[in-house]
């Protein structure tokens, strides 16, 4: 996948007051959306979004389009 994950979310997510168990209690993301980010998967332009609210800050804060060597 050429676009990947520039921070560890999860840990930005906790260090802004958001544990995970404070994000599945409240309903902030569901339990499917923080698998894919644990995992480095993609994940909607929705929860980029809330993401970014969240953690006050723009897309490219998060991700980042990384080339990938298709020589091989």
């Amino acid at each position: 996948m050429p676009v990947k994950y520039k921070m560890d979310v999860l840990k930005a997510l906790k260090d802004a007051g958001y544990s995970t168990y404070r994000i599945q209690k409240e309903k902030i993301l569901g339990q499917r959306t923080l698998q894919r980010i644990r995992e480095g998967k993609d994940i909607s332009f929705e929860v980029l979004g809330r993401l970014c609210e969240l953690l006050q800050c723009q897309p490219a804060d998060i991700l980042e389009y990384v080339e990938e060597d298709n020589n091989q």
